[in-house]
């Protein structure tokens, strides 16, 4: 069934004022950001995309309060951001989960570290389990998981701390394409169901065409913001719809002309 995401337009949940990043000092500097501008509305699913390399993840990291700014600032939801904090959740291109630990002890983590009580935490972690296709799988530990199931548990972990806002950083980056798809399938029908604030790098036009309400181009380095694009296409979306190919062409143009 056809459908979009209805965001809320009054309630703006991240803005990014002047960013600008530089490492290294005087001879080594190196400035990886350079004037970024953004903001993001609640319920907005907006994608990140550039070069390899370009400063996505700088940027993710500053708004995760991962990264200092060398210059401007970052609010989440009207608070300047100057560290990390439990309403954001990141899900890593490596899935960064406890070896030691099983799914559930993985996604109920965060609740343990609250303070929940063990009934009610697991009842909380089982739902998200669930959620993302990994029920019978409690008990397993990440050794005995594939690529795409590890990206499951990580993803069921970032939205059982109830962040009203989540980073994913190339999550899908290192699987195989099949797989990929897949889990562009599985976010594609979780966010639609949770109802959060996502934003998302990637280096993958398709992928960023296929989930997002917007898309934000970053230029080379060091990376300002090039151009955005409003994604207005129907839910679930082809990846060979002329519609699709089109805006595809349009984007892969702009990238060309970097």
């Amino acid at each position: 069934m056809e459908h979009t995401r209805r965001l809320n337009e009054e309630s703006t949940m991240v803005e990014c004022n002047h960013i600008s990043k530089t490492f290294g000092e005087r001879e080594t500097e190196n400035r990886v950001l350079n004037d970024i501008s953004l903001n993001i509305q609640e319920n907005e699913f907006v994608v990140v995309f550039g070069p390899g390399q370009c400063g996505k993840t700088t940027l993710l990291n500053i708004i995760a309060g991962l990264e200092k700014t060398s210059e401007g600032k970052v609010k989440v939801n009207g608070k300047t951001v100057t560290e990390p904090g439990p309403d954001r959740g990141m899900v890593y291109q490596t899935t960064a989960l406890f070896p030691w630990m099983t799914v559930m002890g993985n996604v109920e983590f965060g609740l343990k570290m609250a303070g929940m009580k063990k009934k009610e935490r697991q009842i909380k972690a089982s739902y998200y389990i669930d959620l993302v296709g990994l029920k019978g799988f409690e008990k397993s530990h990440p050794s005995k998981l594939s690529g795409g199931m590890s990206q499951r548990a990580g993803i069921a972990r970032a939205y059982c701390n109830n962040p009203s806002l989540i980073l994913m950083d190339e999550p899908f980056g290192h699987l195989d394409a099949q797989t990929r798809y897949l889990m562009e399938e599985e976010i594609e029908r979780i966010c639609a169901k949770e109802k959060k604030t996502v934003i998302f790098v990637t280096n993958n036009v398709e992928e960023a065409i296929y989930l997002a309400d917007r898309i934000i181009l970053l230029t080379d380095c060091p990376a300002s913001i090039k151009n955005e694009y409003v994604i207005d296409l129907p839910r679930p979306r082809n990846y060979v719809s002329p519609e699709f190919l089109a805006m595809r062409e349009k984007i892969s143009n702009d990238i060309d002309m970097l």
